[in-house]
């Protein structure tokens, strides 16, 4: 397969995101001495200051890590929890999308700590420094900055917050951009460390600023989860998933339903149907108990039980597409998803959002921190399990993953933004990358399905679309219209990820590959 990047070599570490200052960071970091965690805080920090619409320090964030000489992995949870105030009689007929009671605890800042906590050597000055740099002297406008801050204006004409961060919403591409108050906000999280922001002088500002959505104790209260991840074997393999409230055990459900079956030796069209009917089987299982496993009971092992996934698969017709009942939740989608590695072979799976675009188009005054949105997340339906209470994290998209080899050492990392589509474009890497057998350059460009539900009729009869790349061809598509699928022809780049990947070779080396979908790099040294 012919692709239009290479693929990046390196021996001492390296990154890979959706932005090239980003990466720039980390590497500024990893040449510093910095370990993967430095450098992967950093990076998080710096796309949190030119990529606001997707991430910022306002939101949530998830990693899974790998330490190379304990061969040790750790899934964090960076999720936030509901404020005091949040209980179902607080809202009408629904969830407030944008303002502060939208929004949930932000746990970025937190899970920086979390992590640093036990793999970090260099201090928070040295590491935040690029990101206070980014937002104190500027950077210019991306078309990728400006497109996203057009299209909330025409989805939300009446609401420009963009002047509360300090952002001219005129701006085009090519332009500076400075945001002060964020820049402050950097610097006295770099010398007050976590407590600036969960109890200092930030605490108070996002209490005041809220007029009291958040109370200083749904702050103080806050904590970054750390556990170990979700584990599944696949042909041999051990893939590495989120635990609850995340749906990464959605992406291990998909694997072990096609596990049985060659996949290599099917045809395309059969390779694509047998996926599509997996990745259904397993939504029905998230929607049916997906939620906070500190509030309710969340039975992960029977969902991944040989049993489960026998029965789940006998429900497979490989003549024709299964549609309905049951259809998955709608999320939001806009979410940055990145790797770092350092030289000693530890790194990091990483992925950080604000829900939707620009999460609650909310900043608390002179914080420059833009509040996600993810309360929307939850439901005020009594019978959910994922319904609001206060301290409770809403079920979540965001996963990330890793592959180690049958020795626990590491050998792929990879992840991408999407909401709902993530685990469906996961699940597409590891398949290529472990039964296809593609390199990591491969697997970001080749073409891909999603399968999303579409409007409320839609939704009712679990039926949905599947939309393909049109790079699959026509005979592909005319097979799965064949076999009952309501096929929707995207453009040949057209589907909604930016996928990243790593392969760590034996001896050491790794292979880096980054999505030509959007402007992302990937970058050794």
């Amino acid at each position: 397969m012919q692709t239009h990047r290479p693929i990046v070599y390196s021996r001492r570490g390296g990154a890979a995101a959706s932005q090239p200052i980003a990466v720039a960071a980390a590497l500024e970091i990893l040449n510093q001495g910095g370990s993967f965690i430095d450098a992967g805080i950093a990076l998080s920090a710096t796309i949190s200051v030119i990529e606001p619409g997707a991430s910022q320090l306002g939101g949530d964030a998830f990693m899974i890590t790998h330490h190379a000489a304990t061969k040790e992995n750790l899934a964090f949870n960076g999720s936030g929890e509901a404020s005091h105030s949040a209980i179902p009689s607080a809202f009408d007929t629904k969830i407030d999308h944008h303002g502060p009671r939208s929004g949930t605890v932000p746990g970025t800042v937190s899970a920086w700590f979390a992590t640093h906590e036990r793999y970090g050597k260099l201090p928070m000055e040295v590491i935040l420094s690029p990101a206070i740099r980014y937002a104190e002297e500027g950077f210019a406008a991306t078309r990728d900055f400006v497109m996203r801050i057009a299209n909330f204006k025409k989805l939300f004409p009446g609401n420009d917050f963009f002047a509360s961060m300090g952002i001219d919403s005129n701006l085009g591409i090519g332009d500076v951009v400075i945001q002060k108050d964020l820049a402050n906000t950097l610097r006295l999280i770099a010398k007050g460390g976590r407590d600036a922001f969960y109890l200092g002088e930030l605490a108070d500002l996002i209490v005041s600023g809220t007029d009291g959505w958040f109370n200083h104790e749904d702050l103080a209260k806050h904590q970054t989860r750390v556990e170990a991840p979700l584990t599944v074997d696949y042909r041999g393999y051990r893939v590495h998933g989120q635990p609850p409230p995340t749906q990464g055990m959605i992406l291990l459900e998909e694997l072990l339903l096609v596990e049985a079956d060659d996949l290599a030796g099917l045809s395309e069209a059969e390779r694509i149907h047998l996926m599509v009917e997996a990745k259904k089987l397993a939504f029905l299982d998230r929607n049916e108990i997906l939620a906070d496993p500190e509030f309710i009971p969340v039975d992960v092992d029977r969902i991944l039980s040989d049993e489960h996934i026998r029965a789940r698969r006998a429900q497979i017709n490989m003549s024709s597409a299964w549609n309905g009942p049951g259809a998955e939740v709608s999320e939001g989608s806009d979410t940055t998803y990145f790797i770092v590695a350092d030289s000693e072979g530890n790194a990091v799976s990483w992925i950080q959002s604000v829900f939707h675009g620009f999460g609650g188009a909310f900043v608390p005054p002179g914080t420059g921190i833009l509040l996600n949105n993810r309360a929307t997340g939850f439901d005020l339906d009594p019978n959910s399990p994922n319904l609001i209470e206060p301290g409770k994290r809403p079920a979540h998209t965001l996963n990330a993953w890793t592959v180690t080899n049958p020795d626990g050492s590491l050998r792929f990392v990879g992840g991408t933004p999407g909401a709902n589509i993530q685990v469906q474009t996961n699940f597409q890497l590891i398949t290529q990358l472990i039964d296809l057998n593609l390199n990591v350059q491969q697997s970001c460009e080749a073409p891909r399905w999603q399968h999303l539900n579409g409007d409320q009729s839609a939704v009712e009869t679990g039926a949905g679309t599947l939309q393909v790349e049109a790079r699959f061809g026509e005979e592909v598509i005319n097979a799965l219209k064949a076999k009952g699928h309501d096929v929707l022809v995207l453009p040949d780049y057209g589907h909604g990820s930016s996928v990243q990947l790593l392969e760590l070779k034996e001896n050491g080396t790794m292979c880096w590959g980054s999505d030509v979908r959007v402007d992302g790099i990937a970058a050794g040294i």
